[in-house]
Parts: C-alpha cells; sequence; structure tokens
C-alpha cells in the first residue's frame, strides 16, 4: 500500500468535525492518472491529494472517480501540510499562508465546477433536507444571523461514487461567497467550520483548522 497521510479540514472549534483528506506526500510513486484515479477510489476519500513538487506546491486532486483542476479543502489541507506559500493546480496558482490555528488559501470563483446553490428559508429546513436525487451539485444553505454572517450549510455532489453528502467543502462557500460579496462563517455538515473573506480583483480566501488523523 503507497504511504499516505490522512487529514481533516475545516474542523470545529474544539477540533472536531472536520471533512477527511488523503494526501500522497510523493506523488512520483504513482504518476500516472489512471493510477491515481484508482488509488483515490480505494481510498474513497471524497478527495485524494497527490503532492507532485512539495517545495512548489505543485499538487493534483482525485474525488473517487474524477480528477479536479481545483477543490478547496484539498487545497487547505495540503498548504497546512506541507506549510508553503502557495500551492499549484491545473486551475492555476494560488497563494497560502498560515494564522494561528487556521490555514488560508485564495482562490478564484472561475476555478470552481458548476454547483448549484439553494438558499432555505431556516437552518432547520437545511438540517431536516434528505439526500437529493444524484445528477446535480447542489449546496443547500441558510442565514443563521445574517448581520454576522452565519451560515448553516449541507452538501450533496450529486455523483454516483459514495460520497452523498460532503462534510466541508471550500470551493461551494468560495463560490457562495463571491455570490453575496461579503465575509462568512459557515457551518457544514455535522459541525464544520469554514470561514471565507472576499479579496481585492476577484480572490476569495478561504480558510479553516486541519489536523492530522494519521
Amino acid at each position: 500500500m503507497t504511504d499516505y497521510d490522512v487529514l481533516r479540514v475545516f474542523c470545529g472549534p474544539r477540533g472536531g468535525y472536520g471533512n477527511e483528506l488523503g494526501v500522497v506526500r510523493n506523488g512520483s510513486v504513482m504518476p500516472e492518472r489512471d493510477e491515481r484515479q484508482e488509488f483515490a477510489a480505494k481510498l474513497g476519500f471524497s478527495e485524494t491529494v497527490f503532492v507532485d513538487d512539495p517545495e512548489r506546491g505543485v499538487i493534483d486532486i482525485y474525488t473517487p472517480t474524477l480528477r479536479l483542476p481545483f477543490a478547496g479543502h484539498p487545497c487547505v489541507g495540503t498548504a497546512w501540510l506541507l506549510d508553503v506559500p502557495e500551492l499549484v493546480v491545473p486551475a492555476g496558482v494560488m497563494g497560502a499562508r498560515q494564522d494561528g490555528e487556521f490555514c488560508w488559501i485564495e482562490a478564484r470563483a472561475e476555478w470552481v465546477p458548476p454547483r448549484t446553490l439553494r438558499q432555505y428559508a431556516t437552518a432547520a429546513e437545511v438540517d431536516d433536507l434528505p439526500v437529493p436525487p444524484k445528477g446535480e451539485w447542489i449546496y443547500a444553505w441558510a442565514w443563521l444571523d445574517e448581520p454576522a454572517g452565519r451560515i448553516r450549510a449541507r452538501a450533496f455532489p450529486g455523483r454516483d461514487d459514495g460520497i452523498e453528502e460532503d462534510e466541508a467543502t471550500g470551493a461551494a462557500a468560495l463560490l457562495l461567497t463571491d455570490r453575496l460579496g461579503r465575509a462568512l462563517n459557515i457551518t457544514q455538515g455535522t459541525g464544520s467550520q469554514i470561514l471565507t473573506a472576499p479579496q481585492p480583483e476577484g480572490w476569495t480566501e478561504i480558510g479553516g483548522r486541519v489536523y492530522l488523523e494519521r
């Protein structure tokens, strides 16, 4: 079995929750895309990262069924693990920084594949949602405290890969931040926390806590 780390990204204030992420630090052991895709499917995390250049922060991201040009929680987690000032993904180059207990990346909304952002009137409605039919990537959200920018959200990837609900989704949070044009404090899934903040010239920062699980 190839060596890999397991992180939890966008953990709650007490260190719980977060979305699991597999990271293969030495991507050269598995250079071919079909090998990487097969390994990502075997691990079964919502995303798995292969590090191709740890000093420059060059990474390659896979779900169990497809390769992604960009994804939020894999980039935040890998930036924390490698402790680098930037990451390079197929979508582009992003800045990264550590700030106390939080790790941040800076990315662009146009890097994110299509998502349906669906607003509900109350957080209770979001909590009560069943898993929708496959075929559409849905980010369901409602205000917890609009003046404070606090949001309740759940994410349903809609893919046929065993991931019915994503515990914490930085890319969708980025899209919502870009649409609303303001900083957000998002509680997603069972208790994960995602922080976002719009930046000049179309950039958005996404931040959260990261813990090494193994």
